[in-house]
């Protein structure tokens, strides 16, 4: 017997708590709010950390722009309102997914302080984990795959964070990974590393 079936205790008389949810998952939720500039390879890192959870026998949850604002998200604009907005449902969607013990990961610019404790406090201080991905200017411009950055700087996209609308960098992250001169793979294991000992049952 696994030990994951070891953990399931039958409930009949009252109503199901989310510590029910993550004894049977085997693991303890959070919520990870990666943040970082357009291009830091935020998502890239989010969807290769959701594999390498689920290789590893944990559940996770990535949500990032592209499943956000194609859906839920779908009427906001990017005006200093919409943000708020979209930063606001993101944080109820994953304190949901928080209390069904699912570990979510959120992949969002937030590009302000302001913004991310927003956020924080909605999911809960506790719960909520600010990791960094600093990766500097130009290397994101170099990337530049959606050719955001070239528009930005050629006029056709206004507001566009790190080049007429400022970052806010974590100034106490939880953590901060460094991507400059590492791999996917190994931000990923920077991350994991980190994460294994608090979401381990």
């Amino acid at each position: 017997m696994n030990n994951k079936t070891n953990n399931i205790h039958p409930i009949f008389d009252r109503l199901l708590q989310r510590e029910d949810r993550e004894k049977r998952l085997g693991q303890k939720s959070k919520v990870l709010w990666l943040t970082g500039l357009s291009g830091s390879g935020k998502s890239t890192i989010a969807q290769a950390l959701e594999r390498k959870l689920y290789n590893e026998g944990f559940f996770a949850q990535v949500l990032d722009g592209d499943n956000i604002r194609a859906g839920i998200n779908n009427n906001l604009g990017f005006s200093l309102e919409d943000r708020n907005e979209n930063i606001r449902r993101i944080s109820e969607i994953a304190k949901l997914y928080l209390n069904s013990g699912v570990i979510t990961i959120n992949s969002f610019v937030s590009p302000t302080i302001e913004i991310r404790n927003y956020a924080k406090q909605i999911v809960g201080a506790s719960d909520f984990i600010e990791v960094f991905i600093n990766t500097p200017l130009h290397i994101c411009e170099q990337r530049d795959v959606k050719g955001l950055y070239k528009k930005a700087r050629a006029g056709e996209i206004k507001n566009f964070t790190g080049i007429d609308s400022p970052y806010e960098a974590p100034t106490k992250p939880d953590l901060e990974v460094l991507t400059e001169n590492q791999t996917v793979q190994e931000s990923v294991q920077v991350i994991y590393d980190y994460l294994i000992n608090i979401i381990k049952i």
